[in-house]
């Protein structure tokens, strides 16, 4: 096994990405769960929490993050806190200017706007929700635009000035989460950090950040490139409960017909290399890092020097809370003593 890079574990940034999965619970206590994630990541030196958007999903309860992060900004004190992702298609960029600026007033400078572009649901839910996804989705870059002058208090409507308020003093940081080159392309196009969701894709980003990178443009809001990546992972003492667990919630998932959704995405297992990480069946990209905390560093390690970032978004689903928690409290441990 490779030997852990010391020195990078001390610039290391790592977050949760909370799916808010409902692991034989109910929606109340999937969403305690979150409460309970949130401050012990705090405690253990997580840099910030995010939580994600969807649609009539049983299995999850995350239906509007900034209803969820407000809850839990009034738990928790410094860690920063998102949202991955707020689906944009769907919604008026003034309303979502105006309540991300409300959350970034009542807890100043913590707050962090991540941005998708995905329905978030099935194709029922997508159009009782907004009407026509595609339709919508065409208007993108239009939207993405008026988001981003709204946020830089420029915006107008019929030649008259609108302003998304209130105007907190901290402004929040605005980001661009995806699988795929069009994703990167958008969030350089108008200046954002941008997300590479590893747990959801075959491809390993390199080109995805590279097209960012490459084509960026400063903003008000950002003035270089910002990446993080999204990482899917399960730690365990041992390499044989991590990955026995992972292959568990993914036959589970795919018993219950849900493999093509999020969750299951993020705990799709198939073999273990060396490093303890679950690799998918259709190419070499990892998808999933299973096993011990020195395992899972020694995969985060590659990612972070694959796509050159120390920032990283961990998703962990985990068979039951505890053993959730118990994941993100042995790999912030790890952390702490390399």
């Amino acid at each position: 096994m490779r030997r852990l890079d010391t020195r990078m574990s001390e610039k290391f940034s790592l977050g949760v990405l909370d799916l808010v999965p409902r692991l034989n619970a109910t929606a109340e206590q999937a969403l305690q769960q979150s409460v309970t994630l949130a401050q012990r990541a705090e405690a253990w030196g997580y840099a910030r929490y995010w939580t994600s958007e969807h649609h009539d999903m049983a299995e999850l309860a995350s239906a509007s993050p900034e209803v969820l992060l407000a809850h839990i900004g009034a738990r928790t004190t410094t860690i920063q806190l998102g949202s991955g992702a707020v689906l944009l298609p769907h919604y008026s960029p003034l309303k979502v200017a105006e309540s991300f600026r409300l959350l970034a007033a009542l807890y100043p400078g913590r707050i962090e706007l991540g941005l998708g572009r995905a329905p978030g649901g099935g194709p029922h839910a997508t159009m009782a929700l907004s009407g026509n996804y595609l339709q919508h989705v065409s208007k993108l870059p239009e939207t993405l635009a008026a988001l981003t002058e709204l946020l830089e208090d420029r915006y107008t409507y019929e030649d008259h000035s609108v302003t998304a308020r209130p105007i907190p003093q901290h402004p929040l940081s605005l980001w661009m989460l995806g699988t795929n080159v069009k994703s990167a392309e958008y969030a350089a196009r108008f200046g954002m950090g941008y997300v590479f969701g590893q747990f959801m894709s075959d491809a390993d980003g390199t080109e995805a950040v590279r097209r960012y990178r490459d084509e960026f443009i400063p903003s008000t809001i950002m003035k270089e490139p910002e990446v993080m990546v999204a990482v899917s992972v399960l730690c365990a003492e041992s390499e044989t409960d991590a990955l026995a667990w992972s292959r568990d919630m993914a036959e589970r998932h795919k018993a219950d017909g849900k493999e093509h959704s999020t969750e299951s995405n993020a705990s799709t297992v198939a073999v273990s290399n060396t490093n303890g990480a679950a690799v998918s069946e259709h190419n070499e990209s990892v998808r999933h890092y299973a096993g011990t905390p020195e395992q899972v560093w020694g995969g985060l390690q590659q990612v972070s020097r694959r796509l050159d970032t120390e920032r990283l978004l961990l998703v962990t689903a985990g068979p039951d809370y505890e053993r959730r928690l118990d994941s993100y409290r042995l790999l912030a441990k790890h952390r702490q003593q390399s």
